[in-house]
């Protein structure tokens, strides 16, 4: 089945699903919050060594409760665990939430990547701090069109050799007639390019020419592999958040499937990925707009385009960056 982008190539081409940023230059770090129009059946799979997450035991298959009303990507290692508690009051200012007897509680699963040895001015940036740009990120949530690359929760992701960046993905599979998203905050302890080229390792998957349409090099690198050119001088300011979305009908189960699938994604785009350093995660979400009937051949062709289209979601998250002032890496243009 050929894959297409969707209209905007982005996870907001899913109706229902909003992304906002809040993005703190100064401190280079930020929050990204992917708001659900309605109660959304989500689960997570975390292929990580390192993972920071707030409330994701509860996606579990087994677990009772089915849908979130958003998920949290963040900066700020721990301390970004916040800004899950930022999005939870706003959405109960909208009167969102899961009805509890009397209460009324907002579903919010979080995961936090660590961007706290990046530069920027981080002295007395805790909780607090966080919380407030959660709430700001919320409220900045929007369908359309939103900002990739040094924005949200990537605002000071870095990988092995080169800035990262929140990375946004669509795929429209006509047959189905259904949509795949992708939104990834790429802060990962390996590499998005292959060697010291521009060439990205998932090239194989670009649609037209969303991150350079380099495609591979001519030449493959001797030392494409060698991970002693890469590294930087600390190895534990790292972790890939993602989420894959469809409109597609899909239970717990399905949701947990299709995030277990989805991390080949991350493989095919990141070299190395799911180190014991890195706490990669990635949200799977279904809006259930569409009737999928699930059958062995029909959940293939999803993993394997939700798979696609996250490795693509990575590479134009690096390929969006831009330079900040005290950048400790360069970005991906300056080396073409």
């Amino acid at each position: 089945m050929p894959f297409q982008a969707g209209p905007l190539n982005l996870i907001t081409d899913i109706d229902g699903i909003n992304v906002g940023n809040a993005t703190d230059a100064d401190v280079n770090t930020g929050a990204t919050a992917i708001i659900f129009d309605e109660p959304t059946v989500a689960s997570c799979q975390i292929l990580g060594g390192a993972p920071g997450t707030r409330d994701t035991e509860m996606l579990e298959p087994h677990n009772v409760v089915d849908a979130v009303d958003a998920i949290v990507l963040s900066g700020g290692s721990a301390f970004g665990l916040a800004a899950s508690g930022g999005v939870q009051d706003w959405l109960h200012e909208q009167g969102r939430g899961l009805q509890v007897g009397p209460a009324r509680v907002p579903i919010v699963p979080s995961a936090i990547l660590f961007d706290l040895a990046n530069g920027g001015n981080k002295d007395g940036k805790q909780n607090r701090y966080y919380h407030d740009m959660g709430y700001q990120a919320a409220a900045a949530a929007a369908g359309g069109q939103f900002a990739m690359g040094t924005v949200g929760a990537a605002t000071g992701a870095l990988t092995a050799n080169l800035k990262g960046g929140l990375g946004s993905a669509s795929t429209y599979l006509p047959g189905y007639e259904i949509t795949i998203g992708a939104c990834v905050a790429v802060n990962a302890l390996g590499a998005a390019t292959i060697g010291e080229t521009p060439h990205f390792w998932a090239a194989p998957f670009e649609l037209g020419d969303e991150y350079g349409g380099l495609g591979m090099p001519a030449a493959f690198p001797a030392n494409a592999q060698d991970l002693r050119i890469k590294f930087r001088g600390y190895k534990t300011s790292n972790t890939t958040l993602g989420i894959i979305a469809t409109d597609a009908k899909l239970s717990k189960a399905q949701c947990k499937r299709l995030a277990m699938a989805t991390h080949d994604g991350f493989t095919r785009a990141l070299w190395p990925s799911h180190t014991p350093f890195d706490g990669d995660i990635i949200f799977g979400a279904s809006t259930c707009k569409k009737e999928f009937v699930g059958t062995v051949d029909e959940m293939i062709d999803l993993c394997a385009a939700a798979s696609a289209t996250m490795a693509r979601a990575v590479a134009r998250g690096v390929y969006e960056a831009t330079q900040s002032s005290g950048d400790i890496l360069p970005c991906w243009s300056q080396l073409r």
